[in-house]
């Protein structure tokens, strides 16, 4: 909590003044060591991204998305032609650098520069990419973006609140959870309680350094294992 003080006695937030408003995102490639993000391409994309969804057993994974699942390759490649063409969210693809194949999609969403807030959205990972480390490097590479690259604030997810998963991932990866906004929205038919999960700008170099000694390479065994899982890195145990 703020220890200032205005000229009433009132608590008040700290200073803003030297704030200045924050660009859009650009689109452009965000290059890691497992992977890499590309703007999202229905042209590139769709194709190899609807076979890699094609591999999960069943459409679960689709449940708590707002689209989806897609029977066929024609209706995903429409989506995917009006979600490369938004603004805001504003997506990616997530491409596996030893095969070179699109394996999932995330997008960044309700992006405010006059404040400095985003959130991380539309997480769609293919089974190619799920207990990989592709699938945390990739939330890296993003946060990484926004907060050094992009001089933002705060770093947003929210998802189902019964979507547990999710709720998991999230704390996994540094979040803090701060509530849930009840019958914040309805989708496919049914209403969500809304689960909220954010990331400061002060609390990014303790997580962006944990994130690092976990992707690094000398923390994976013959077998791609990790040796320290990445709450152990964050906590130092």
């Amino acid at each position: 909590m703020s220890s200032l003080i205005n000229a009433y006695g009132q608590p008040i937030g700290a200073s803003t003044r030297d704030w200045t408003a924050r660009q859009h995102p650009a689109r452009e490639i965000l290059q890691g060591r497992t992977c890499r993000l590309e703007p999202l391409d229905a042209a590139q994309h769709a194709e190899p991204l609807f076979a890699a969804y094609r591999q999960a057993a069943d459409g679960s994974d689709w449940t708590y998305l707002f689209v989806g699942p897609f029977e066929d390759l024609a209706s995903y490649q429409a989506y995917v032609s009006a979600a490369a063409a938004s603004r805001d969210p504003q997506h990616w693809a997530v491409i596996d650098e030893r095969t070179g194949q699109a394996v999932g999609t995330l997008a960044l969403m309700r992006i405010d520069g006059n404040n400095g807030v985003i959130e991380v959205g539309n997480v769609t990972f293919s089974p190619l990419m799920k207990r990989t480390a592709i699938s945390t490097e990739v939330q890296y590479l993003l946060m990484k973006f926004v907060f050094d690259d992009l001089g933002y604030r705060r770093y947003e997810w929210k998802c189902d609140a019964l979507n547990a998963p999710s709720r998991k991932a999230a704390l996994r990866l540094g979040f803090s959870f701060e509530g849930i906004f009840r019958q914040a929205v309805m989708y496919k038919g049914r209403t969500r309680d809304t689960a909220w999960f954010s990331i400061i700008d002060s609390e990014w170099p303790e997580r962006k350094a944990a994130f690092e000694a976990w992707l690094a390479e000398n923390n994976f065994d013959a077998q791609g294992q990790q040796v320290r899982a990445l709450e152990a890195c964050r906590t130092g145990v």
